[in-house]
């Protein structure tokens, strides 16, 4: 009884701070509810864990997919998290001590992950609200991806729209509709994007 309870003041305090990030930053946050624990689940499950590459995780917010990445085996000191809000990193780093939690722009990757030149990464997983910026800004950010993983591997991105939240580069990406989550709201597509070579 006790957990549900604890479990039940966590997430109470998860809704109220996703909330107040809707209210101080609403371009970066983007929902009007936190992620789902069952797209944050479906978004994890393409990790290979055999890979030994940690892996990048993009606008974290409140942790939900940190969570997702966690269960499925990655350890803490293997997930890198950019989240451009400093008080969901300040709350982040006290919920999942030994993550790479990094308080930058996912949009300045060079700077951003200035200490992580070189790195490649088993995929990305992205929550960044791509709709609320413009295009070229969107092709830019996953052309930038696309290097820090090996080819074949995915850039995972979540959207509320209908459509991939970026256009098609046949040159350059592939990508593929992955998933749709019913249970979020509100529901969600889930794309990949993979190098081509």
């Amino acid at each position: 009884m006790q957990r549900i309870k604890s479990r039940f003041a966590e997430k109470f305090d998860d809704n109220i701070r996703f909330l107040k990030g809707v209210i101080s930053t609403p371009k970066t946050v983007g929902a009007i509810m936190p992620t789902s624990a069952r797209m944050a689940n479906r978004m994890a499950s393409i990790i290979d864990t055999g890979s030994g590459l940690p892996v990048l995780e993009l606008g974290p917010g409140t942790g939900v997919i940190t969570r997702a990445i966690l269960d499925k085996g990655v350890k803490p000191e293997n997930i890198v998290s950019v989240e451009y809000s400093s008080d969901f990193v300040r709350h982040l780093r006290g919920k999942y001590p030994g993550v790479n939690f990094i308080n930058g722009d996912a949009f300045s990757l060079a700077e951003t992950l200035e200490n992580y030149r070189g790195q490649k990464f088993d995929c990305v997983i992205s929550g960044i609200p791509l709709l609320n910026f413009p295009m070229h800004q969107r092709v830019k950010l996953i052309e930038d991806l696309l290097k820090l993983v090996p080819v074949g591997r995915p850039i995972v991105q979540f959207s509320y729209g209908p459509v991939s939240p970026i256009v098609a580069r046949p040159d350059s990406y592939t990508i593929k509709h992955f998933d749709f989550i019913m249970r979020n709201i509100p529901p969600a597509q889930i794309w990949h994007y993979k190098k081509l070579h």
